[in-house]
């Protein structure tokens, strides 16, 4: 399993790899969204967990270029955005979850291990 954690604070990148070192066999990291869509092109990860909110390219026009180019990778957008039009519009990306940072380690359940 290959997962790219993308998110413009290196701690929480950090944190979440720590939090799924059970799942994947190989991580890889970007700060910003723009670099994520360069990434997805030669890691070709299985799923991307995204930020929402960072410098430059956001999470949502990040996700929808990645579903462009790389329509079976799962996105999963980690943020600490708890809003239905922020939701709808991940959602119309090609989020297919929705996770609250305070409500990091459902993540677990919703990677395979």
């Amino acid at each position: 399993m290959k997962i790219l954690i993308v998110d413009d604070n290196e701690r929480m990148r950090k944190f979440i790899r720590m939090t799924l070192t059970a799942s994947a066999v190989e991580f890889a990291e970007c700060a910003d969204g723009e670099s994520a869509v360069v990434r997805c092109d030669s890691f070709d990860p299985d799923y991307v967990l995204m930020d929402l909110k960072m410098g430059g390219m956001d999470g949502i026009e990040s996700t929808r270029l990645i579903k462009q180019s790389h329509p079976s990778t799962h996105i999963l957008m980690v943020t600490d955005h708890d809003d239905p039009s922020l939701r709808a519009k991940a959602a119309a990306a090609g989020v297919e979850r929705y996770v609250l940072k305070e409500d990091l380690l459902s993540i677990r359940g919703l990677i395979p291990a």
